[in-house]
């Protein structure tokens, strides 16, 4: 590589939505394996895009599966399911067959747990800690959601840090609720009288069932906690680094300096930025063939916005130009095309 795109153990590969993010990792991760590394791409982005971009099926969601026709290092692919994660994780780290079954009979549980806000990204989290203790990678490399939802994993560990340690959680293992606490709630509820009863009984089932979910998870909370304080250390680390994929133009710069403000704050480190998808310069040929002042606009406002970035990015920080592909790789001789571009790309103007 003539540029630091693969230089550390966990690349973080983020950005705004519709910018290659996918593409890029893909192709980083094929190009980590071609120089010998071993290497595990994985995605939580939910669109799944990255099973399609390397040829994996849904094996890939239960366990890193190996790709195909990639030398001479190795390539794995793994993909985020967030319910199949949360079951996996209860099966491990639940301190009996009968704790597991507690909580996988709780009716909350079963309908909500795997749609709940913030779900998703507590679930990546985990998934990326154990791909980390399996050790065995040289190199791992995350595609992620749009920056924003981006923002919601980085914050993951230490919301799960907190959410062990809240009120209300501790109010839920109260032993209040033990025994004569819920004889005595029942009998409150049916103080109020018979015509809010039936509301007030299905108030009472949901909050003894999310009672009851919580209480189920107690034995799991110290995991909970030391894991979200390996991953928050982890993805804080030097050979941490977070590859930012920004769109041309001058109207994209706002995201990626959003994130370059988000990384610095929470003490995470940048490493290389992507600006992909630049316009070609049609340059000196003339005429009136179709389409031909509109490639000039497009190219005159994707350099603007490139001079835009480089101009509010401290001096030393390495922005990569990447042209537009006309025909976006979707296999692996595409993807490794794709990565020989990445491997020669250098900061300056964008690639011809």
């Amino acid at each position: 590589m003539t540029n630091s795109l693969l230089q550390g153990h966990l690349l973080v590969v983020v950005g705004a939505g519709g910018v290659g993010k996918t593409t890029l990792a893909a192709a980083l991760a094929l190009r980590s394996a071609q120089e010998g590394q071993r290497t595990l791409v994985m995605t939580f982005d939910p669109s799944l895009r990255l099973k399609d971009a390397l040829g994996v099926g849904d094996d890939a969601k239960d366990a890193a599966v190996r790709v195909v026709g990639v030398g001479p290092g190795e390539l794995d692919a793994a993909l985020l399911d967030a319910k199949r994660t949360f079951d996996r994780l209860i099966r491990t780290y639940a301190p009996d067959a009968a704790a597991a079954q507690r909580i996988f009979s709780n009716r909350f549980y079963r309908d909500l747990a795997g749609n709940l806000a913030g779900i998703l990204e507590y679930m990546a989290m985990e998934r990326l800690f154990e791909m980390q203790a399996e050790g065995g990678y040289d190199r791992i490399i995350l595609d992620t959601p749009p920056t924003r939802q981006a923002m919601d994993f980085l914050q993951a560990p230490e919301r799960m840090l907190h959410l062990v340690d809240n009120k209300a959680i501790r109010f839920a293992l109260d032993p209040w609720w033990d025994g004569e606490g819920r004889r005595g709630l029942t009998f409150r509820l049916l103080a109020k009288g018979a015509m809010d009863l039936s509301d007030r009984l299905i108030g009472r089932r949901f909050l003894l069932d999310v009672v009851e979910f919580i209480r189920a998870f107690a034995p799991l909370f110290d995991g909970f906690r030391a894991r979200a304080a390996a991953v928050e250390a982890l993805l804080r680390a030097p050979a941490t680094r977070f590859v930012l994929v920004a769109g041309p133009g001058p109207e994209r710069v706002p995201d990626a300096m959003f994130f370059l403000r988000k990384l610095k704050e929470t003490g995470h480190h940048l490493g290389p930025i992507v600006v992909n998808q630049l316009h070609p310069d049609p340059g000196a040929v003339r005429g009136k063939a179709p389409g031909l002042g509109l490639l000039r606009f497009l190219a005159d406002r994707d350099r603007r916005g490139l001079e835009l970035l480089q101009s509010l990015f401290p001096e030393g920080q390495e922005i990569l130009p990447m042209a537009l592909e006309l025909d976006p790789p979707t296999d692996l001789e595409g993807l490794g095309r794709f990565a020989q571009r990445l491997a020669a790309a250098r900061p300056g103007g964008a690639q011809k």
